[in-house]
C-alpha cells in the first residue's frame, strides 16, 4: 500500500506530516465527553437496561451484553452511555491492555458500566463512531495516554483532560468511513488467524497431557498383553507392571536436619511460587542465605519431585524435578509437597511425570480441602495415591519418549507464539498507519466498490 500523493505538517510531534485534505483536531472539539445520565431520566425505574462490568469489555473490542440491570439499581453510580457511544477503560492495566467497545445492541438502546469507563460521543458533523473507535485502538493513542495517566500503582488513571486535548487526525467524513469499514475487514481476518494459532497451542497442551497419561498408565508398546490393575480410574495396565501406593516408594517432605552441617552463609536456590512453571520448569535465578530461610520454608534437595498443592497452582500443573539448585538444595514456599524416592524400584524422573499427569491433577483435586482459594491438596492423597510401577528400564523409556515428545510440541507451540506475535504486530501497525493516513487506501476503497457481490 502506498503514501497519499501529498502531505502537509500536522503541527504534532507524534503524528508527523498527515495527508493533504486532512484536519487534526483536539478530540474535545469532535466528542462529548461523559455525556449526562440525565438523558436517561425519562425512563421508568423496573426498565432494564443493559450493565458492563469491566469484565465484559474485552481487549480486542468486543463486549458481553448477557447482563442487564433496572434503571433504578444503575443510575447513580454507574456510568451512563448510548448506542454509538464509544469507551476505554480508564484504569491501569485495563486501558493499557486497550480494552475498549463501541456500544451497539444496548438492551433499550442504553447502558450502565463501571466507573473505570470513559465515554466519548462523537459529534456527527466531525467524526463517525466506527472511526474513533479504530483511533482510540491506536498504539499512539494508548502510549500517549499511558505517559499521561496519575495515581499510584495498580490505581493510575487516564485523565479527562488527556482525552479533551489529544489531538485527532481527520480525513473527510466518506473517507472516515470507508478506512474504518477495511480495518473492521482486514483486522477481523488478522484476529482469525491469531483465533486458529491459540487453538493449535490449547490443542498442543491437550496432547501433551494426553501423551503423559497414556505412557504412564499403558506404557509404550500397544501390543503388550493387559492385566485389570484393580482400580477403577486406572483401568487396565500392562503385565508385568505394579500398583503400589506412593507412600511406599517416597519419602514426603524431608527433614531440613539434613543441611544442618553447613553454613548459615552458604548460598542455595531460593524458590517462591512464581519461579516453579506449570511445564515442569525452574527458575533458578534467586538464591538465599541458609541461616535466611531454613526456618519458615519448605526444604528441597536435587532430585527431589515437588508439586504445588494449593488452588489454583494445583490445578495449573504447577511442580518440577528439582535440578541445577544451588549448592544441590533449596528452600521455598511452604505451598510445596515434595517427594523423594526412597525405593530404588522409582526413578526421579518417572516420579515428576506421574505427578504432572491429568490423572494424578484430576484426582487430588477432588481430594482437595478448605474454602475458595485456600484449598489444598493433603499428604494424605500422595501417600495413599496408587502409582502404576513399570521396571525401571521401561521408566526410563518412558521418560525419553515423553520429553522428545514434548519437544516437538514446545517447537511447535514456540512458532504459534512467534505467529501470534508477528500477526499482533501487523495488526497494531495497519490500524496505526491506515488511522494516520501513512498509507493511502482511496484505490483500495474504489476497488471495492467495483467488486460485484457474491452470494
Amino acid at each position: 500500500m502506498r503514501p497519499y500523493p501529498a502531505y502537509k505538517d500536522s503541527g504534532v510531534e507524534w503524528l508527523g506530516e498527515v495527508p493533504e485534505g486532512w484536519e487534526v483536531k483536539r478530540l474535545r472539539r469532535v466528542v462529548a465527553l461523559n455525556p449526562s445520565k440525565a438523558e436517561s431520566n425519562w425512563l421508568d425505574a423496573e426498565a432494564e437496561v443493559s450493565f458492563i462490568p469491566m469484565e465484559a469489555v474485552g481487549e480486542n473490542g468486543e463486549i458481553d451484553l448477557s447482563r442487564t440491570r433496572p434503571v433504578g439499581e444503575v443510575e447513580n453510580g454507574y456510568t451512563y452511555f448510548r448506542n454509538g457511544d464509544m469507551t476505554f477503560a480508564k484504569i491501569t492495566p485495563c486501558f493499557e491492555n486497550g480494552k475498549r467497545a463501541l456500544m451497539r445492541d444496548l438492551k433499550g438502546g442504553i447502558g450502565f458500566g463501571t466507573t473505570e469507563l470513559t465515554v466519548l460521543r462523537a459529534e456527527p458533523s466531525q467524526t463517525t463512531p466506527e472511526f474513533l473507535f479504530w483511533l482510540l485502538s491506536t498504539p499512539e493513542f494508548r502510549k500517549t495516554g499511558e505517559a499521561h495517566m496519575y495515581g499510584a500503582g495498580g490505581q493510575k488513571r487516564v485523565p479527562d483532560d488527556f482525552v479533551r486535548e489529544f489531538a485527532a487526525p481527520l480525513p473527510p467524513l466518506p473517507e472516515q468511513q470507508s478506512i474504518a469499514r477495511f480495518l473492521d475487514k482486514e483486522v477481523a481476518k488478522i484476529d482469525a488467524l491469531v483465533a486458529e494459532q491459540r487453538r493449535l497451542i490449547a490443542l498442543l497442551a491437550e496432547k501433551r497431557q494426553a501423551v503423559i497419561s497414556h505412557a504412564v498408565t499403558k506404557g509404550l508398546n500397544p501390543a503388550t498383553p493387559l492385566k485389570p490393575s484393580g482400580i477403577d480410574w486406572l483401568g487396565d495396565i500392562p503385565e508385568g507392571w505394579e500398583v503400589v501406593p506412593l507412600g511406599r516408594l517416597v519419602s514426603l517432605n524431608p527433614s531440613k536436619s539434613e543441611v544442618a552441617h553447613r553454613s548459615r552463609e552458604e548460598e542455595v536456590s531460593f524458590l517462591p511460587m512464581e519461579a516453579v512453571g506449570q511445564d515442569g520448569s525452574l527458575d533458578l535465578s534467586r538464591t538465599r542465605p541458609i541461616g535466611e530461610v531454613e526456618t519458615g520454608y519448605t526444604y528441597l534437595r536435587e532430585g527431589d519431585v515437588a508439586f504445588a498443592k494449593i488452588t489454583p497452582c494445583f490445578e495449573n500443573g504447577k511442580g518440577a524435578l528439582m535440578r541445577g539448585l544451588a549448592g544441590g538444595i533449596a528452600f521455598g514456599t511452604t505451598e510445596l509437597t515434595v517427594l523423594r524416592p526412597s525405593d530404588e524400584r522409582l526413578s526421579h524422573t518417572f516420579l515428576a511425570c506421574v505427578v504432572s499427569s491429568p490423572i494424578f491433577l484430576r484426582l487430588g483435586e477432588g481430594h482437595m480441602y478448605g474454602a475458595g482459594g485456600q484449598k489444598r491438596v493433603p499428604d494424605d492423597f500422595a501417600r495413599e495415591f496408587r502409582i502404576a510401577l513399570p521396571s525401571r528400564s521401561e521408566q526410563d523409556a518412558i521418560v525419553e519418549h515423553i520429553k522428545a515428545t514434548h519437544e516437538r510440541f514446545d517447537d511447535l507451540t514456540a512458532a504459534a507464539t512467534s505467529a501470534i506475535s508477528l500477526l499482533q504486530e501487523r495488526r497494531a501497525a495497519l490500524i496505526s498507519a491506515a488511522v494516520t493516513g501513512k498509507i493511502d487506501l482511496r484505490p483500495h476503497f474504489a476497488q471495492s466498490l467495483s467488486e460485484p457481490e457474491t452470494a
